[in-house]
């Protein structure tokens, strides 16, 4: 292995239950805004599904939202669940399960506490906040931006046919100005402290992607930290100054991104 690639692998960490213990050390604040999240099994699932009644099944390691499922209770005894834009449902547990297992194959998932987050227009939105070193070298919010679900999915990824909104504008229009106002903050702030931890774990990453959703009762939940995040949904946004800024870190620590983004779709009309 070269030493190029020996530093790449020191910037990133693939396994998102990893990523989730590191959030979780020390307690405080972070931790609390971290939803429950576990290694998918039998058990453990339906715990979970008993407890909140929706979660997210995704894979230990993998982007863009691919492969992501979405599992409900339903009244009585049934199940049901999405996987992109295909929804099955069940009668029973055991029949969801063996349903759930033929998807998911050998790979490693995570069951993760679903989040009811905000909705505009009817889809489920969350945004995606860019953390970065500047070329002093400290960690520095660079950029935020809200991502709309597809009509059809389940995810709010521009790779999966998301849109992408000024963060502040949509936010205010669903929770009131002086609401987003605070949110933010609160986000930016939460964006800084998972920056640190996972800094001082990993002194050589220079940048992170950080997926936070806010619930109906207007708290932030961080929902997956990124290790090698992909700037494409700052090209959305009609203001470029986080994407210039964006850009100009990465370029300072040796990173060069591609900016091909055709999937996304720009937002308008808020």
């Amino acid at each position: 292995m070269s030493k190029q690639e020996q530093r790449a692998l020191k910037q990133t960490v693939s396994s998102k239950l990893v990523k989730t213990r590191l959030l979780l050390e020390g307690g405080g604040e972070l931790a609390r805004r971290v939803p429950r999240t576990a290694a998918l099994s039998r058990e453990r699932l339906r715990a979970m599904l008993e407890a909140y009644g929706m979660v997210y099944v995704k894979p230990d390691t993998g982007s863009q939202g691919i492969g992501v499922c979405r599992v409900e209770r339903d009244a009585g005894d049934g199940y049901r669940y999405q996987t992109g834009t295909r929804r099955l449902k069940l009668g029973s547990y055991d029949a969801m399960y063996r349903s759930l297992l033929r998807h998911v194959g050998a790979r490693r998932h995570l069951v993760q506490q679903g989040i009811h987050t905000l909705r505009y227009r009817g889809r489920p939105f969350d945004f995606r906040i860019m953390v970065q070193k500047s070329p002093a070298g400290k960690w520095e919010n660079t950029g935020i931006a809200a991502r709309v679900a597809h009509p059809a999915k389940i995810v709010s990824n521009g790779s999966q046919g998301g849109t992408i909104y000024d963060a502040g504008r949509l936010l205010g229009l669903v929770a009131g100005r002086r609401q987003a106002m605070k949110l933010l903050g609160r986000m930016n702030r939460l964006a800084l402290l998972a920056a640190a931890r996972f800094g001082a774990s990993y002194p050589a990453m220079n940048e992170l992607g950080i997926d936070i959703a806010v619930d109906r009762t207007l708290e932030p939940w961080i929902l997956e930290v990124n290790t090698r995040p992909d700037p494409c949904p700052f090209a959305k946004l009609e203001d470029r100054t986080a994407l210039r800024t964006i850009i100009r870190y990465a370029r300072s620590y040796g990173r060069r991104y591609c900016l091909k983004c055709g999937k996304a779709k720009k937002g308008s009309g808020i």
